[in-house]
């Protein structure tokens, strides 16, 4: 299975580290280009809105297409982007086009382009991980191997940002498009053969997200995602302004917590949840009252070092209850609907960063600690749905009864 999965893998570490990259830079490099928060909000709201749009179609295109073409096309959409962006961005710093131009340019690369081209990646390694794997244990596995890539790569890239800051604020800007550039090269020259036949599985009927076996687990992992959103895109503005933080400092705070919160998700995913052998469900139940706690934590920390201990206990949360959601709507179909099942899950975690990133931008102008209740009551909505919820204990029963 590793082995099958290993170029999926590298695809998804790198790309998701290259987004990273930019997230120790994203709030004081909007605040040089004179945009507020809500409009950085707007920026990531759009990408997010690209996302999940884009998620069932490449669903649909990987019983169409070859691996290797799915995959190509989506990074070379995420090259262009990140490189359009770098342009926007620094056409903005140097005052050739006013924040109004560069605001819809950014949109336009990083929102849209950048938004379509990532929604293949996950979407394909989900497919593959449907089709290759039998029973929930192994599933569980695989998609949590899927996960410890994402959050390696909240490890590697916002440490990689916030060193790559300390000598420019645009050195990531540039650097993330190369990195697509050069990975877009790789698969077309490496990925040969298909690790999995993903257009080989017959056509079923398409699945809708208010399936009666699949809304409850669609409603949890919106929830916990959606909890998340809300606290990413802030933490820039909010190591800023509770710790009177310079640009510098800043980008190397939201390295450092972020960092922390990938390397414990790492751990989770890749060897914790192996170990536990858990079911679905159950991983979600233990995760979630971890990620509420973590955010009351937060609510209260104005220390860097307990900013940190709380996005580490969030990243102990959300590394058990991410595989969880990911591989519980998979359990409940057939591999005639992997693919389809796939981009549904994605247009979930991307639809929380439409709501997200723009609520939590405009609830931290009214105060600092909304977003973080916010995001407080996403997490225990989740909680309540995994535990009360009727539908989700009648699909935790179809999941055990499958073979």
């Amino acid at each position: 299975m590793r082995k099958t999965m290993a170029p999926l893998l590298v695809t998804i570490l790198a790309v998701f580290s290259a987004q990273q990259l930019l997230t120790p830079v994203l709030a004081p490099l909007a605040r040089e280009l004179a945009l507020t928060e809500t409009q950085l909000g707007l920026v990531i709201t759009v990408s997010a809105v690209a996302l999940t749009a884009a998620s069932p179609m490449w669903g649909r295109a990987m019983r169409r297409l070859r691996l290797r073409t799915v995959l190509a096309l989506g990074l070379g959409l995420t090259a262009v982007g990140l490189a359009g962006f770098a342009v926007a961005v620094t056409l903005g710093l140097r005052g050739v086009v006013s924040p109004q131009v560069t605001l819809a340019l950014m949109i336009l690369t990083r929102s849209v382009l950048f938004g379509v081209g990532l929604a293949a990646l996950p979407v394909a390694a989900l497919t593959v991980a449907g089709l290759i794997t039998a029973g929930e244990a192994d599933r569980t596995r695989a998609t949590g191997l899927v996960g410890a890539a994402q959050g390696l790569s909240l490890v590697v890239g916002p440490a990689g940002g916030g060193v790559l800051a300390a000598a420019s604020l645009l050195l990531p800007v540039y650097v993330s498009p190369a990195i697509c550039a050069l990975l877009t090269i790789w698969v077309l020259v490496a990925v040969r053969r298909e690790p999995a036949r993903t257009s080989a599985a017959p056509r079923g009927p398409r699945l809708r997200p208010w399936d009666a076996r699949l809304w409850p687990l669609f409603a949890i992992g919106f929830c916990t995602f959606l909890s998340l959103g809300l606290v990413q895109v802030i933490l820039g503005f909010l190591i800023a302004d509770r710790l009177h933080a310079d640009p510098q400092a800043t980008a190397g705070g939201v390295g450092l917590a972020l960092g922390v919160t990938g390397l414990v998700i790492v751990g989770v995913q890749g060897g914790l949840v192996p170990a536990l052998g858990w079911r679905a469900l159950r991983l979600i139940r233990v995760g979630a009252p971890l990620t509420v706690a973590a955010y009351g934590l937060l609510a209260v920390a104005h220390d860097l070092w307990l900013i940190t201990v709380a996005f580490g206990l969030l990243g102990l949360g959300l590394g058990l209850a991410m595989p969880g959601f990911a591989a519980a709507p998979g359990l409940l179909v057939g591999p005639e609907e992997q693919s389809s099942i796939s981009g549904l899950v994605n247009a979930v975690i991307g639809s929380t960063f439409i709501a997200g990133p723009l609520l939590s931008t405009s609830l931290y102008e009214i105060a600092p600690v909304v977003p973080i209740l916010a995001a407080l009551a996403a997490a225990t909505t989740a909680l309540a749905l995994a535990w009360l919820s009727p539908a989700a204990r009648q699909a935790r029963a179809e999941a055990v009864a499958a073979p």
